[in-house]
């Protein structure tokens, strides 16, 4: 369950900089919309199984309340589920959990 995570929170990772910083200046700058659209409806779903899964995850590494809210908050936060997987989710942190 935890290495499923940790891809889908790779995914949703760059999913959102996709958006940030490539399709939202094609929108706004060059007038082309659709790659927003596409890629923003991926993102849309993986954001909602990125929640989905760390409430999952939370529950079954005994995650306290907090940390749960950090993984989650972590997901609207550029770069943050980078620095989420490698805080929470590498070898040695579950190792020792």
């Amino acid at each position: 369950m935890t290495t499923f995570f940790k891809y889908l929170a790779i995914a949703e990772g760059y999913s959102f900089l996709l958006i940030l910083f490539v399709t939202m200046p094609l929108k706004y700058i060059g007038g082309i919309g659709l790659p927003n659209t596409v890629v923003g409806m991926a993102h849309g779903f993986l954001f909602m199984a990125y929640v989905v899964m760390a409430i999952v995850v939370a529950q079954q590494l005994k995650w306290p309340f907090k940390t749960m809210l950090i993984v989650i908050a972590m997901s609207v936060v550029p770069f943050g589920t980078f620095w989420m997987e490698r805080k929470y989710l590498s070898s040695e942190t579950l190792a020792t959990s």
